[in-house]
């Protein structure tokens, strides 16, 4: 019957969302009286799915290092924080597992073949204009067939180059000092070759030996004191380059960009805090590069013959090749001596059509293409090449109070494995999987700002070359992660506008979703054998998720440019594993790490280039292992952060000073269990602009 109403809902044209948004000034504090224009654009299309976002000048109040720092002020987020500065930190989407979500860089997906993580530690917040977080997919038809195949998708726009007062360049420096030695400092240059095309480079050092004191302890069954230990964490140390370089073309009815990216790391990995055992060996070293492009326009056909206005057909063109490098080290010997290195090379191309048949009714089409393949040094290794072709198609509805969307991805999967002492490689072919979803809005009153929406959505994630091929752990015989994704929600947008006041504008949001998600087949390690050492992955899991997200915020603007804005968020989330029903403990249990309950509040206070911004992040309580027993707990945590910055005008440059306190109340926590967090620290960014 599901499977049906699918398809209902495809073949009657469902649609892209439209919604026209209530007008806004520059500044909420002020209010002008215009001469009545006449204002031509398209519609937003995105509050048909639901989206969170930070823009860059929120971006810039929060006291955040990386996009992982960012993402905790996102509701429905879990992020895992190995500790530090250094610290690989990856993230989820309402307990989806890190494999679900995509990420994706100026529109073109970042990929990672051999383990399927992105490290959102490695993206530097200088550069980053908007960070938008879907549930689902966003709204836009015109995207490639790669953006519907996710649970939840992560868009990290850069900077595109911007002058002021009619000057043909922009010269950014910023400089970053703080606690655990951090020095960051960063250069960002802009340049207007001619009107409509743009030039833009920037580079990043970063530094820091991620010593910072902890204490940390764990307890018995009995409540005794199993252990306790504080000390300084050791090998969390890392040193990063970073470096890009963009032409931004713009066109009458498009835009286009070629840009080129550089990353390269050494950190050390510090290692799990146990009976008073805390340094560690380790290290890693990465390198990244890419070059993408992408290339989208939109032409008129000429007047339909049923209503005024033109037909359009727009195209979107988009490559990418990337290189990247990996070496792992363990030393010792104690443990198992390890020096890995992996190369992993990626190219990708997409093309996608969009029609409008009438300005309320509009079809898609999206052909993908994507070749993978990794080399390694490790005994045994098959030298895996991958081959992913995606097709999707999409239509969308909008009339009025409905709006309707739904598409369809079909995905196919080819991977070449060369054996050693085997002259011949063999190949396997996955099965071609379709993957629907439907998205549904409805707007009761024309005239008010609130909507009700839900969506259905199916995906799939493919195992991992770790996955399926790592020496002595991979399992040739997976299957795909299989993902299904129920949401219904309500959003609320409201302008309040008073005269003769000291209270100008109010403006207010606020918007809840409920969700339910499966994930079956889900792909776990189990022990191989009796060695701790030697695992194999297998399709053993299946885990329901049940939530709720709710997010509000309030803009208030008094008079004399006073501007004070108060957001929240709040997570409710019931995570279960009922993957073997012959065990009691892990039956049901809340998966790890997935807290009941949490929240995020930021507030800002802006008054003539002055601005106080205060952050509070709370993750209730979880267990490390779905058997939820006192053993596995886990204790909540909370941070409290602030922040007060000024800028500073002049003639023909500005400069801004700001100074944070993060984790004020010096409270000890985990993220990960055994790996401390920083405790009370600090940092102090000084910034030019020419």
């Amino acid at each position: 019957m599901r499977r049906q109403i699918v398809y209902i809902a495809i073949g009657l044209c469902c649609s892209l969302v439209c919604v026209a948004m209530s007008p806004t000034n520059d500044s909420i504090a002020r209010i002008l009286t215009l001469d009545e224009v006449q204002v031509t654009a398209k519609r937003s299309t995105e509050a048909i799915i639901p989206v969170q976002k930070l823009d860059g000048a929120k971006l810039q109040q929060l006291s955040v290092q990386s996009v992982a720092d960012a993402l905790r002020y996102f509701s429905g987020v879990q992020v895992k924080d190995y500790g530090g500065v250094g610290g690989i930190k990856t993230v989820d989407i309402r307990s989806m597992g890190t494999h679900h979500l995509g990420v994706f860089y100026d529109g073109i997906e970042i990929g990672n073949a051999q383990n399927g993580t992105v490290d959102l530690g490695k993206f530097d917040m200088e550069n980053i204009d908007e960070l938008a977080l879907y549930n689902g997919q966003k709204s836009e038809l015109l995207q490639a067939a790669k953006d519907y195949g996710s649970a939840g998708t992560l868009y990290i726009r850069t900077r595109r180059p911007r002058f002021l007062n009619g000057k043909r360049y922009s010269l950014t420096a910023t400089m970053k000092a703080g606690s655990f030695h951090l020095a960051n400092p960063s250069l960002l240059y802009e340049q207007k070759i001619t009107d409509d095309i743009h030039f833009s480079a920037n580079a990043a050092y970063l530094y820091s030996s991620g010593k910072y004191h902890f204490r940390i302890h764990r307890l018995n069954p009995d409540h005794s004191v199993a252990w306790d230990t504080t000390g300084i964490r050791q090998n969390g140390d890392i040193q990063s380059v970073r470096a890009e370089a963009g032409l931004f073309g713009y066109l009458p009815q498009g835009k286009w960009h070629v840009k080129g990216y550089f990353y390269q790391s050494e950190r050390g990995i510090p290692r799990a805090i146990v009976r008073n055992v805390w340094t560690s060996s380790q290290r890693q070293w990465d390198r990244n590069a890419f070059v993408q492009a992408s290339f989208d326009n939109e032409w008129e056909l000429g007047e339909r013959q049923i209503e005024s206005g033109n037909r359009t057909l727009s195209l979107l063109v988009s490559a990418k090749y990337s290189n990247d490098f990996m070496r792992y080290l363990n030393p010792d010997t104690t443990l198992m001596y390890i020096d890995n290195s992996f190369w992993q090379q990626e190219t990708y191309l997409t093309a996608s059509l969009r029609y409008d048949i009438f300005s309320f009714w509009q079809v898609a089409a999206s052909g993908d293409w994507q070749y993978n393949h990794l080399d390694g040094n490790m005994a045994n290794f098959v030298f895996p090449r991958r081959n992913t072709g995606m097709a999707a198609a999409a239509t969308a509805f909008n009339y009025k109070w409905i709006r309707l969307q739904a598409n369809v991805l079909a995905t196919m999967v080819s991977d070449r494995l060369q054996y050693p002492n085997e002259q011949m490689p063999k190949a396997t072919t996955q099965k071609p999987r379709f993957t629907p979803a439907v998205f549904f809005s409805y707007q009761p009153y024309l005239k008010e700002q609130l909507f009700i929406r839900a969506f259905y959505k199916q995906t799939f994630r493919m195992p991992t070359f770790n996955d399926l091929y790592y020496t002595d752990m991979g399992n040739t015989k997976l299957e795909p992660e299989e993902a299904t994704q129920y949401d219904a929600g309500v959003e609320y947008t409201r302008t309040f506008r008073m005269v003769d006041n000291a209270l100008r504008v109010v403006d207010l949001h606020v918007k809840a979703d409920g969700y339910f998600n499966q994930v079956k087949n889900k792909i776990i390690a189990v022990p191989k054998g009796n060695s701790q050492y030697r695992w194999m992955m297998m399709n053993l899991g299946y885990v329901e998720i049940r939530g709720v997200d709710l997010n509000a915020g309030l803009k208030f603007g008094f008079s004399h440019d006073v501007i004070l804005s108060v957001q929240g968020t709040y997570t409710y989330q019931k995570a279960q594993d009922f993957t073997d029903s012959s065990d009691p403990l892990t039956y049901g249990g809340q998966i790890s790490y997935i807290p009941w309950h949490s929240c995020s509040a930021t507030g800002s206070l802006e008054w003539h280039g002055y601005s106080l911004n205060y952050s509070f992040i709370y993750v209730g309580e979880r267990y490390h292992n779905s058997a939820n027993i006192r053993a596995n707990y886990e204790q909540p945590w909370y941070t409290h952060d602030l922040a007060l910055s000024k800028i500073f005008d002049f003639k023909t440059w500005r400069m801004s000073v700001s100074a944070e306190v993060n984790n004020m109340l010096n409270q000890q926590y985990n993220v990960i269990l055994n790996y401390p967090m920083p405790g009370i620290n600090g940092k102090a960014i000084v910034k030019f602009i020419l």
